[in-house]
């Protein structure tokens, strides 16, 4: 089956007010840019966004951000982003922050039909407060819902027409379980080829899962925070 999109804004063209949509990537490393930006040409609002940070100022999900185009978001990093840290002073964004190996299994959990876990994280902490907690061989646990999605965007390395995925390397992380964990599924690739091209060992995420796919036009590979080491003295 031909899976394939002309490009990121005819992928979205479904995408619905209040729609939740996980994005996937870690920082900006493997993130759906184009996806993230057609987002934002679309003018989509309300949206409920899931995704380990909410980018920086300007680039990945800030853009969504900047825009107003999101009015909840759970994940579990926010530290490089000044606008969020505004909005969510000011009330204007819901914010849930999770730990993040609780955030990855949570959305693990929801592909794979699990609706809860228990998990030692967060005990005690404010991260438990108003979940059910239970004792197990003498520890205590919080119990954690399993995260599903609308939508889910992802970014591979290189894709089939059918929706085969193979990500590269830091992209591995949160990508190929979103992936599982959403109604509809869009890939934008790097590089799009033909079925049998990929070796079936090496792919990560198989075409069952994916809805839509294309080839991305644009990849800025920003990097967040450049460190430079201190001179010897």
């Amino acid at each position: 089956m031909n899976k394939v999109v002309a490009n990121a804004d005819d992928a979205i063209r479904d995408v619905f007010d209040g729609a939740t949509i996980m994005i996937g990537g870690f920082g900006l490393c493997g993130i759906p840019e184009n996806l993230i930006r057609a987002l934002v040409r679309r003018g989509t609002k309300n949206l409920h966004t899931i995704s380990n940070n909410v980018g920086v100022d300007g680039l990945g999900n800030g853009l969504l951000l900047a825009a107003g185009q999101i009015v909840h978001h759970i994940g579990s990093y926010v530290g490089e982003n000044k606008l969020l840290e505004e909005m969510v002073l000011k009330g204007t964004i819901k914010l849930d922050l999770t730990p993040q190996g609780t955030f990855s299994e949570r959305i693990r959990a929801g592909g794979a039909g699990i609706p809860a876990f228990y998990t030692p994280t967060g005990v005690g902490t404010s991260v438990a407060e108003g979940k059910e907690t239970r004792e197990f061989d003498g520890r205590t646990y919080v119990m954690e819902r399993g995260l599903t999605a609308d939508f889910a965007f992802v970014k591979a390395w290189k894709g089939d027409r059918q929706g085969n995925l193979i990500y590269r390397k830091t992209a591995r992380n949160f990508n190929p379980m979103m992936a599982t964990a959403a109604k509809i599924t869009i890939a934008e690739v790097e590089h799009l080829v033909e079925p049998g091209e990929l070796d079936p060992d090496q792919i990560h995420t198989p075409s069952i899962y994916v809805k839509r796919i294309f080839q991305g036009e644009l990849y800025e590979r920003r990097i967040e925070r450049r460190t430079v080491r201190k001179a010897d003295i």
